[in-house]
C-alpha cells in the first residue's frame, strides 16, 4: 500500500492503477463501517484508494473540528490489512487555494435537515468531494445509506455536473446492539450509548408499525418520538427518495431520518423502506 500526501505524487499514483478504480472518501478514525465500504470497493474494481482527511469546509463554527477522532496510525494499519492500494492523506494546505472557486449544495437538498442545522455543511462536502473525484478519477465511489442526504446530494452532484463516476451506496452497520457505527460514537459514555440506543429503538418500531400495515406518518413519528423522550431529538422526518415529506409511506421510495443529541454528541441515523 502506498501511502500519499502530495497531490502531485497521487496523480502519478494514480496513471499507474490499471483498469477499474474504486474510492472510499473517509475523515477516518476508521470502523467496521468503513471496513464495509472499502471490502465491497476491493471486491468491485481493480484498484482501491481511500482518502482519509478531515475536511475543515464541512464543519460549522463550535462544531467538532478540532475534537473530532483522529487514529493515523490505526487507520494506516486497518488499510493495509484491507488490501488497499493507495491511502491518500492530504493536509488542508494541498487541498485548498485562497479565493478558489466555490461549489454549491443544491438550495432544497442542501438546506432541509441537517442542512437546516448546518447551514453550509453540504457546501463543503460537496467542494471537497469534486476535488477528490478530480485527483482520483474513481470508477466507483462509495457511500454509506447511514449519511442518506449527504449521499443524495453526491449523487445529485455527479448528476447535474456529469461527472464519470458510479455512485455506490452501502448499507449501515450497526453494533451488536445496533447501535449505527460512527467515528463519534467513542463520546458517548456507558449511560449516553444506553439512552442512544433508543435511536434504532425507535427506527425498529417504525419498521414494525409500517409492516403492521400503519402508513400514517404522522402516526409513526409520534410512536418514535415516546421512545426517544430521554434524548434530545432535532428531528425525525419521513421523506422520499429526494427528501421531499410524505404524508404517508410509500413502499420502496421512503426514507425515516433521525437526528439527536445524546449529551454533547449528535447522531444521526435512518431506516430505509
Amino acid at each position: 500500500m502506498r501511502i500519499i500526501r502530495d497531490i502531485e505524487e497521487l496523480k502519478a499514483a494514480r496513471d499507474g492503477l490499471q483498469g477499474s478504480v474504486g474510492f472510499v472518501p473517509t475523515m477516518g478514525a476508521l470502523h467496521q463501517g468503513h471496513l464495509s465500504l472499502i471490502k465491497r470497493a476491493k471486491n468491485e474494481n481493480d484498484g482501491v484508494v481511500v482518502s482519509i482527511f478531515v475536511n475543515p469546509t464541512q464543519f460549522l463554527p463550535g462544531e467538532d473540528l478540532e475534537a473530532y477522532p483522529r487514529r493515523e496510525e490505526a487507520d494506516r494499519r486497518i488499510c493495509d490489512v484491507a488490501g488497499v492500494d493507495i491511502l491518500f492523506m492530504p493536509e488542508a494546505s494541498a487541498l485548498y487555494r485562497r479565493d478558489e472557486v466555490r461549489l454549491k449544495a443544491p438550495e432544497y437538498l442542501g438546506y432541509i435537515l441537517e442542512g437546516n442545522r448546518r447551514p453550509g455543511h453540504f457546501d463543503g462536502v460537496v467542494q471537497v468531494v469534486m476535488k477528490l473525484f478530480g485527483l482520483v478519477r474513481p470508477t466507483r465511489a462509495y457511500f454509506g445509506r447511514k449519511d442518506a442526504q449527504q449521499l443524495r446530494i453526491i449523487e445529485k452532484m455527479v448528476e447535474d455536473l456529469f461527472v464519470p463516476v458510479r455512485i455506490v451506496p452501502v448499507d449501515t452497520v450497526r453494533e451488536e446492539d445496533g447501535l449505527a457505527l460512527s467515528s463519534r460514537n467513542v463520546y458517548l459514555g456507558e449511560e449516553e450509548r444506553r439512552k442512544a440506543l433508543s435511536i434504532a429503538r425507535s427506527l425498529k418500531r417504525a419498521s414494525r408499525l409500517i409492516m403492521a400495515g400503519e402508513l400514517e406518518s404522522e402516526t409513526i413519528k409520534r410512536r418514535m418520538y415516546a421512545i426517544m423522550k430521554e434524548i434530545d431529538v432535532e428531528y425525525v422526518a419521513i421523506v422520499d427518495r429526494d427528501f421531499r415529506p410524505l404524508p404517508k409511506v410509500e413502499i420502496q421510495n421512503t426514507i425515516i431520518l433521525v437526528a439527536a443529541r445524546v449529551g454533547k454528541t449528535r447522531l444521526i441515523d435512518n431506516l430505509w423502506i
